[in-house]
Parts: structure tokens; C-alpha cells; sequence
């Protein structure tokens, strides 16, 4: 089995978590994969990333986190800029995420859109700063900014595409789209080291079941649900 389209799911809904639990995807795999050098990377974002994905697999489910006013303006950026594209350059379609298994493990990746049948669309909302400096370094020279290059060339990687267009948006500002494409030693870099990984993840996962097997004073609790928790 290879791309496999989740058109209906709702991404940030509970099905969409429970679908990406324990998964590598395109948007955390920047943590592991250093853009510089194409290697893997060693420190400390790295490993706890390994440490989060391997708790989802051994609790069975995804921690809530904190939504603050950046990634509020964020959400309704990339309305803003889908709407944009679609008026200015092509229809987009709605897909809440892609797995591909091909390598025997599974990526995901979380599509911002999707465009006709080759096509997909990457949005990030930027500060107005950062804006300014990615117009000024990186689109003018027709290329996506560093921090965002993984997770674009993962996204192609997953969804089997033929281009992404990556977009930059900051209300206010003049909106930027810069076309990729797979770039094989870019996406065979990301294999070796999501595969490296995934045998890391795993190992993790048997060594925790052989500690608590192993009569360690370990007491089972039960998950509080934040609806719970009085503040």
C-alpha cells in the first residue's frame, strides 16, 4: 500500500488525533532531520520527540495542549490564505491527512489543501517580521525558508505529488507562494532517518514493557480528562 487520502476527517478533531497517535509525521519531522547537513539530529528536541511519539503508543492516546493567541491568529491566517490561493490561483480541496506505509511504517502528513490531482498547498502564518525576511531571503530567490523545507519535501514524500505550493501569510502584508518539488536526496535523507527512528521508537517501546515487567514498584493510574481538572 502506498498515499492514502483521509479526505473526511476533521483535522484537530478527535478521529484526526487518534489517526496521527505514535505517527511520524511531515510536520514534526523537522525535529529530526537537521536541513544543513541532511543528517540526523542529535539533541535534545530530537529525543524528546522520540519520547512523545513512543508514550502516545504506550498510553493510547494524545495529550491536550495549550492553544495560544499565536497559533489562534495562525488557524485564521491559513483560512485567509487558502481562500487567497483559490481565488487567485487554483481550487482547493479540503483533506484532513494522508498516511503512506510504502517504507513498512507508516508517515502522515496533514495537507493544507489539495490542488486537482498533482498538487497540494503548505500555509504558514507569519509575523510580519519574519514576513519581511522571507520575502526579502527566500522568496526573492524562489526557494521555501529553511525551517520549513522537511516538512514540505515529507509532505511530497507521503502524499506521492508531483509540486506544493508553499505559502507565506501575514495579514497586512503582501502574501507569498513559492512552488517545491520532490527532490530526491532531500526525501531519500528523510527515509533513512524516519527509518532509523521508527527502529529506535520500537525499541523504546519493548524496553518499557521489560521494565514493567520486571517488579519495579510501578502502580497503574487512570487518565484525568482536562474537563476535570477544576483551575
Amino acid at each position: 500500500m502506498s498515499a492514502v487520502y483521509h479526505r473526511d476527517l476533521a483535522q484537530g478533531s478527535g478521529d484526526w488525533l487518534e489517526i496521527r497517535r505514535g505517527l511520524l509525521t511531515a510536520s514534526e519531522m523537522r525535529l529530526l532531520v537537521t536541513p544543513a547537513t541532511m543528517k540526523a539530529a542529535a539533541n535534545d528536541n530530537a529525543r524528546a520527540h522520540l519520547f512523545t511519539l513512543v508514550s502516545q503508543r504506550i498510553a493510547g492516546y494524545v495529550e491536550d495542549t495549550y492553544t495560544g493567541y499565536d497559533m489562534l491568529r495562525g488557524h485564521e491566517d491559513e483560512i485567509d490564505a487558502r481562500i487567497a490561493y483559490a481565488q487567485n490561483y487554483a481550487p482547493v480541496e479540503d483533506c484532513g491527512f494522508i498516511t503512506n506505509d510504502r517504507w513498512g511504517f507508516t508517515i502522515g502528513y496533514s495537507p493544507d489543501g489539495l490542488v486537482g490531482d498533482d498538487g497540494l498547498i503548505e500555509c504558514k502564518s507569519r509575523k510580519h517580521k519574519f514576513q519581511v525576511e522571507t520575502i526579502l531571503k527566500s522568496v526573492a530567490e524562489d526557494k521555501v525558508p529553511a525551517e520549513f523545507l522537511i516538512q514540505c519535501q515529507t509532505g511530497l514524500l507521503v502524499s506521492e505529488r508531483k509540486w506544493l505550493d508553499f505559502i507565506s501569510y501575514s495579514a497586512g502584508l503582501f502574501m507569498a507562494t513559492v512552488r517545491v518539488y520532490p527532490d530526491p536526496v532531500i526525501q531519500e535523507a528523510i527515509v533513512s532517518i524516519a527509518t532509523d527512528a521508527e527502529i529506535k521508537i520500537n525499541q523504546m517501546h519493548a524496553e518499557f514493557q521489560r521494565v514493567c515487567k520486571s517488579g519495579v514498584r510501578l502502580l497503574p493510574t487512570e487518565r484525568r480528562q482536562d474537563q476535570e481538572i477544576n483551575i
